[in-house]
């Protein structure tokens, strides 16, 4: 399978909805249940071998830890106990959302508000009986442009010093994102109970996410909060004002000849661009490029 293939989101986009609908009732598992960390890092879900997947979770009844998994090779939504109990259920081209959360939500029995995250639509994942495509081609397509992603995210972010997340795949806006920290606080831009625990310390992102109502491209994507004047006047990438971030488009990677050198350079570039335009330390700014802090 290519790694690096087309991604248009209007020849995918029912398949999208759906696999993002799923991908927020796991999400909403671990915000309930996981131990609370900063920035949310405790809702946040993994891409791995299989596809999005919570780390292990206290089980509900406190007996033990859980685990729920998209397993798109295999084409089921797992949930596996640390007894060894396993419940399997399928995820088919005609499934809908409604009837594999609540299949999950008997093996996972969580009191939890389902109703939708960042999306347009409204209705409760355990009533939502719109989204039900499930192309396995879509799904196959995504899933491997996503495992790219993660491995140039994971790239970027591995010799960086300072504090840092690991690839996140974060359910509400479906995107995949590392963020890097500089140490010190910062006011979050709104009071709202996301915004005040996601956004109170400096950092720079830097992600990817397959399009959505606002920009309907895949693209890589990076930001600085907070961006002080002149962090959009970079000339590495394209500064998106509406969005407030600089975009790499999936098209222009895949046609570079070196997509996983194109992305990775972006990731750096706009790191390094924000750790010098928002003053963080040089030592850390240098770490991006593998350069170790002096021993002191």
């Amino acid at each position: 399978m290519d790694s690096w293939p087309p991604l248009p989101l209007d020849e995918w986009r029912a398949t999208c909805d759906t696999l993002h609908a799923h991908t927020q009732v796991l999400g909403k598992l671990a915000a309930k249940l996981a131990p609370p960390e900063p920035q949310w890092q405790h809702a946040a879900l993994r891409l791995t071998a299989r596809g999005w997947e919570t780390a292990p979770l206290p089980a509900p009844d406190e007996n033990g830890s859980v685990v729920v998994a998209l397993d798109l090779p295999a084409r089921e939504a797992v949930v596996e106990h640390s007894s060894g109990a396993r419940t399997r259920i399928a995820l088919t081209p005609h499934r809908s959302v409604a009837a594999v959360t609540r299949e999950i939500l008997a093996a996972v029995p969580a009191e939890l508000d389902l109703k939708p995250q960042e999306v347009a639509w409204t209705t409760p994942f355990d009533e939502d009986e719109e989204h039900a495509t499930f192309e396995p081609a879509h799904v196959d397509a995504y899933f491997a442009a996503a495992t790219s992603v993660a491995r140039v995210l994971a790239a970027f972010r591995a010799p960086y010093r300072g504090r840092s997340t690991l690839v996140n795949a974060w359910w509400g806006s479906f995107d995949l994102a590392v963020n890097l920290f500089s140490g010190r606080p910062a006011e979050p831009p709104s009071d709202d109970l996301l915004m005040r625990n996601a956004m109170d310390s400096e950092e720079i992102a830097v992600g990817w996410w397959p399009g959505d109502d606002r920009y309907p491209h895949a693209a890589f994507y990076a930001y600085a909060h907070p961006s002080p004047p002149g962090f959009s006047q970079g000339t590495f990438a394209r500064w998106d004002g509406t969005l407030g971030e600089y975009l790499l488009d999936w098209d222009d990677v895949i046609a570079s000849g070196d997509p996983f050198g194109t992305a990775l350079d972006f990731a750096r570039s706009a790191a390094e661009h924000g750790c010098t335009t928002c003053g963080w330390d040089t030592e850390l700014a240098a770490s991006i490029h593998g350069v170790p802090l002096p021993i002191v």
